[in-house]
């Protein structure tokens, strides 16, 4: 039976590989940090979501020790039948207090917290505003939604129609969508977006976004699993960093990020919406629940950030040290404030090739990156995405910036 298939999938995995586009996945031999072990050799890892260092901390690593010690390895079942302990409720409610919301509900992953979060609210008479490069997990939940759909250029807040600037296809602006949709006599209109962009480290307008919803009478969701942690002046999100905290109706974030490095995520808002995704959600009805060792982690996660700002001061401070000095090393980055730093590679011939041998060149220097890829992003918007860590220390990024400089002096990038 698998005969016919083989032979397709084998044809369209050589295709990918002559292309340079198959995904080959490096094996770390070590626990996640600023420091990983590749191929039995040590090198600084500048490619990890671990933005606040938390990964392998000893507080998170006894914290889930003692989740297993005292409440197991795991629950074995759906949250409503018998897989909710004490300590789920306790994690609930200081993320809620963490985000600024009313309730929050645990879910497996961020993944699949997206994936609950539309199709319980939104039905046919409704309308989904989403920007054109939200995350896989928005756009996936966004499908298993009946309700109409727009999709704005990103970034674009205007009421005009023009080329989108990342895909260059022709995309209305946000206002433009929200009059369509309340001229179509939509019931309930959400605008959907991350908050921070995991491509281009650019950061949503929330601002501009909250004016229009307050203008046009809709709903706001944010999926803030890049931000959580260390953007805005305490580090609760995006909406802290753009001044809107106590103004969005639904957020969405991840603990395997900057929060603790693991798994798990959550949606956090308004409790009306909670409690109906309590009954409602699929994700969280029919998945096991989120297990005990997560918990104490996160839980610690929690403690750890309300108690001190010291961690997201020092990724502020290292990430604006290395956009500096690449700036002025004389690399394509995007500019901006997120500890994502995407250098750009389409001003070059064969930038697909590029990338990924530069990327190759920096692991012989000791420094691990990776090169992104269409499918990943659009053809000619190859990159090597930097991700810095409060895990970092200053020496870690001169080093990186040195290797980044000799590495482009030999491809002749600067």
């Amino acid at each position: 039976m698998f005969g016919k298939m083989k032979e397709f999938l084998t044809a369209e995995l050589q295709s990918l590989t002559d292309q340079k586009l198959y995904k080959h996945e490096r094996i770390i031999e070590s626990s996640q940090g600023a420091e990983i072990i590749v191929k039995g050799r040590k090198v600084l890892n500048f490619c990890a979501n671990n933005y606040l260092g938390l990964s392998s901390h000893p507080d998170l690593i006894k914290a889930a020790h003692e989740g297993i010690d005292e409440r197991g390895y795991g629950l074995s079942s759906v949250r409503f039948i018998c897989g909710t302990q004490d300590i789920h409720k306790i994690l609930e409610k200081k993320v809620s207090e963490f985000l600024g919301t009313d309730d929050t509900i645990l879910f497996s992953s961020c993944f699949d917290a997206n994936g609950a979060v539309f199709e319980p609210l939104l039905g046919e008479q409704d309308a989904i505003i989403t920007d054109a490069l939200n995350h896989a997990s928005i756009i996936d939940g966004i499908r298993l939604c009946k309700a109409q759909r727009w999709i704005y250029s990103h970034g674009n807040m205007s009421n005009e129609i023009g080329l989108d600037p990342a895909t260059g296809k022709e995309l209305k602006g946000l206002e433009r969508c929200l009059i369509e949709a309340n001229n179509a006599g939509c019931r309930f209109k959400m605008i959907a977006t991350d908050g921070c962009f995991s491509m281009d480290g650019d950061i949503a307008k929330l601002d501009k976004i909250v004016e229009l919803a307050d203008k046009y009478d809709a709903l706001v969701m944010v999926d803030e699993s890049h931000a959580s942690g260390f953007m805005g002046k305490t580090g609760r999100g995006t909406h802290e960093y753009r001044g809107v905290m106590g103004k969005i109706d639904v957020i969405t974030t991840t603990f395997g990020k900057a929060l603790g490095g693991a798994s798990g995520g959550c949606i956090s808002g308004h409790k009306e919406i909670i409690d109906w995704m309590r009954n409602k959600g699929r994700p969280y009805l029919f998945s096991n629940t989120v297990p005990p060792a997560t918990v104490y982690g996160t839980i610690k996660v929690m403690d750890i950030l309300m108690a001190s700002t010291f961690l997201r001061d020092k990724l502020e401070t290292n990430t604006k040290i290395f956009r500096t000095a690449m700036t002025e090393a004389g690399f394509d980055i995007i500019p901006g404030d997120h500890p994502i730093v995407p250098i750009m590679f389409g001003k070059y011939p064969n930038c697909s090739q590029l990338a990924v041998d530069f990327a190759n060149k920096m692991l012989e220097e000791g420094i691990y990156v990776i090169a992104f890829s269409f499918p990943v992003v659009p053809r000619g918007k190859d990159r090597i995405r930097v991700q810095l860590s409060a895990g970092h220390d200053p020496e870690h990024v001169d080093i990186a910036v040195k290797a980044f400089i000799k590495v482009g002096k030999e491809l002749n990038m600067i």
